[in-house]
């Protein structure tokens, strides 16, 4: 079982990272999920995309890994309410109702995913 964990945190990495990056590459993109009370939409873009890349970064070192996945699961619950608004909105900000319904589920999986990896992990917090 311990081998499937290691894969699952290997993929949630490279995940992680790819997301992140892609906030770089396409801000415009990830903007419309930035609740419209926020300002500076550019720089939370920026910055959520480097919490992002840390994050997948530290769940490859060992020393590093359970604080990670804790992270991992903190910024999934800090992300679950634009994506739950999403749902509720007008004009979704992925696109449309059916893809703002699906997303929501991936939230609950990345929580789970990473709870896994945290409970999997022998090093301490």
């Amino acid at each position: 079982m311990k081998i499937v964990w290691k894969i699952l945190q290997v993929i949630l990495s490279l995940f992680l990272i790819y997301a992140g990056v892609q906030h770089f590459l396409k801000p415009a993109f990830y903007e419309p999920f930035v609740p419209a009370f926020l300002p500076a939409k550019t720089f939370i873009v920026y910055l959520s995309g480097i919490v992002e890349i840390a994050l997948g970064v530290l769940l490859f070192i060992p020393k590093y890994t359970k604080r990670a996945a804790t992270g991992v699961i903190i910024l999934m619950l800090i992300f679950l309410p634009v994506h739950v608004w999403d749902v509720f909105s007008d004009t979704p900000a992925i696109g449309s109702h059916d893809a703002a319904l699906i997303r929501v589920p991936f939230q609950f999986l990345f929580i789970a995913w990473a709870y896994g990896i945290r409970r999997f992990t022998k090093n301490s917090i």
